[in-house]
């Protein structure tokens, strides 16, 4: 590698503002230090400069430039938004197929999508190669159901045989059950994908057209791509929903036992890892409770690190269940009434059994594929009843994979209440254990489902109370990343976000912690199409930066379009910042008389 930077994602050159600056060009050391003599030279304070148009659309021609601001336009429009949908199934009528998709190609489609297939999205990687900017290959494909279509789809999903059966029999949260006027998931989601269960079969399909990707990622022809999404989502974790929401209420339900026993020795309302359980104290809680025989319990804390201390933390009583991870064995909950561990579910049919088994097989077969090529996944995040399990199984792949550098990356959202707690959980746990912790941190894709589900349902709204507590809770989560970054050089963070304001305090808090970005720890991410004035000023400044680069097919990737005219009506009725600098970028080429400019790389 070049500059710290690893051979997948070199970039051409020193640029010029970190070579002024003093950086210098030095190979990455196994800990990502510089030598002390290096250390002296190095000015660490970076300042970009987010409203130098020439470098923020220094890779675009006139014609893009006039595109985007068309584009943005539209997107102001409410009746176009709202009636986006309709309105291009309407142009596809009257047009036909062929000319609708040079329209396409010409607008929306040409602003977000990078193009059909791995070979049509070469040129677009290469150029936002040359200019500083590396890529997150994102198959973009989408089923274009009715909400009736969608809601059976995932009933059929979400309900277990042994539920069909016996309705109402069960130990189940209502929050972890499918509710049929939320079984649209795309209700109020426009910043996310939503996929339904279909059949083992169709899992077996997606599951190699992300073997695809993932390869596409690693091969010599799109070398800057570091970074592949694999968005596990319930069908992406290639199995029926009933199954993450099972596990995930298992999940909650042991730690909210831990919770209550906490609770019982006056150690409520503490951070996640502040709460460490007495374990003379413990053991006699769960005798009384009938959690076991004296002589289980006694056994269950004989582990060799295991109440060393005197003490039992939240990591310490994760691993008390470790051993019931054989699929079914683990859906067993805590019953505080009774003292008992009870099944979570009556029974689970063959088929069933094998295919969480199945879904476990497919998710090491896409981490092994990605090690073998040199691609790194990010995990992306999902409805709060669905994350549990889904943060669970991504961190069990982490704990695998990412011994020797970060492979693995989970996302946080950070609307929720309870990021910190998770990410803060999660970075101990790979302190203790030596692998290397990697996150995505985003603001969260939704916030008015979750609401209206949590209300309508009735269990507590598990988002933030308002933006600024948003905001608060992703600088928090983000201080705490860089600092772990800071004393443990086995830390990443990706900063996922379009916040400018976000950006300025990672880059402050990097500066004050000296934090250079040749280590090539902290990166950023934003969606190809949108806040190039952000992307393209970082990745000329030397910052690992990357857009997601969505493709497929002009009709498959409609719905795709068709929520990013919904995010961008709000982006943009929020702020005329982005239109502004487009229009004085075009303003400064035409009085300096380059009509026809053109990117050179």
């Amino acid at each position: 590698s070049r500059r710290g930077v690893p051979a997948r994602c070199v970039r051409v050159g020193v640029p010029t503002k970190i070579r002024n600056l003093g950086y210098k060009r030095c190979a990455a050391t196994n800990s990502g230090f510089q030598s002390s003599q290096e250390r002296e030279v190095v000015d660490p304070r970076i300042e970009i400069d987010f409203d130098n148009t020439h470098e923020a659309y220094k890779s675009k021609d006139n014609i893009e430039l006039l595109r985007s601001l068309l584009v943005f336009k539209l997107c102001t429009f409410d009746f176009l938004v709202d009636k986006n949908k309709m309105l291009m199934d309407l142009s596809k009528k009257v047009f036909g197929q062929r000319l609708f998709e040079r329209l396409m190609k010409m607008t929306f489609y040409g602003q977000f999508v990078a193009g059909e297939d791995h070979n049509s999205i070469k040129p677009l990687i290469h150029k936002n190669q040359a200019f500083g900017v590396g890529s997150v290959l994102d198959y973009s494909v989408e089923e274009d159901l009715t909400q009736e279509e969608a809601e059976k789809k995932e009933m059929d999903a979400c309900v277990s045989e042994a539920e069909k059966e016996s309705p109402g029999v069960d130990h189940r949260e209502k929050k972890y059950k499918a509710h049929r006027q939320f079984g649209d998931r795309r209700g109020g989601v426009v910043s996310a994908r939503t996929y339904f269960y279909a059949d083992e079969a169709k899992c077996d399909n997606q599951m190699e057209t992300f073997l695809n990707c993932i390869k596409a990622s690693g091969e010599n022809t799109i070398k800057c791509s570091e970074f592949n999404e694999l968005r596990l989502s319930p069908q992406f974790f290639f199995c029926r929903c009933y199954i993450i929401l099972q596990f995930s209420e298992v999940l909650v339900k042991w730690r909210r036992f831990f919770n209550l026993l906490a609770a019982q020795q006056g150690k409520s309302g503490m951070d996640a890892l502040e709460q460490k359980l007495e374990l003379e104290q413990l053991k006699e809680s769960l005798t009384k409770l009938g959690v076991g025989n004296k002589d289980d319990i006694e056994n269950w804390f004989t582990g060799e690190k295991l109440g060393s201390s005197g003490t039992i933390d939240l990591l310490d009583w994760n691993s008390l269940i470790n051993d019931r991870t054989s699929i079914s064995n683990l859906l067993v909950i805590p019953n505080v009434e009774t003292g008992q561990l009870e099944p979570l579910l009556r029974k689970f049919t063959v088929e069933e059994e094998k295919q969480m088994k199945r879904m476990l097989q497919r998710v090491d077969i896409l981490a092994k594929h990605a090690v073998e090529n040199g691609v790194r996944l990010m995990v992306d995040a999902e409805q709060t009843y669905f994350q549990p399990a889904i943060s669970r199984l991504t961190l069990e792949m982490q704990r695998i994979f990412n011994r020797e550098k970060p492979i693995i990356f989970n996302t946080y959202q950070c609307y929720l209440k309870e990021a910190y707690d998770n990410v803060s959980v999660d970075v101990e746990l790979s302190r203790r254990e030596g692998w290397y912790f990697g996150a995505k941190l985003v603001r969260g894709a939704y916030m008015y489902q979750e609401r209206s589900r949590a209300e309508e349902i009735g269990y507590e709204d598990p988002i933030n109370p308002d933006y600024e507590a948003t905001n608060r809770m992703y600088h928090k989560c983000l201080e705490f990343v860089l600092e772990e970054i800071d004393h443990n050089r086995k830390a990443n963070v990706m900063v996922a976000s379009h916040n400018e304001d976000t950006v300025k305090f990672t880059l402050e808090k990097m500066n004050q912690m000296g934090l250079s970005p040749t280590e090539n720890k902290v990166y950023f991410g934003q969606l190809l199409g949108m806040c190039d004035q952000i992307s393209f000023p970082l990745g000329q400044a030397g910052f690992p930066v990357y857009k997601y680069v969505p493709y497929g097919p002009v009709n498959e990737v409609i719905p795709y379009l068709s929520r990013r005219a919904l995010e961008n009506r709000g982006f943009m009725k929020g702020s005329q910042r982005e239109r502004s600098l487009l229009w004085k970028e075009l303003k400064r080429r035409l009085l300096n008389g380059q009509i026809l400019y053109k990117p050179v790389y």
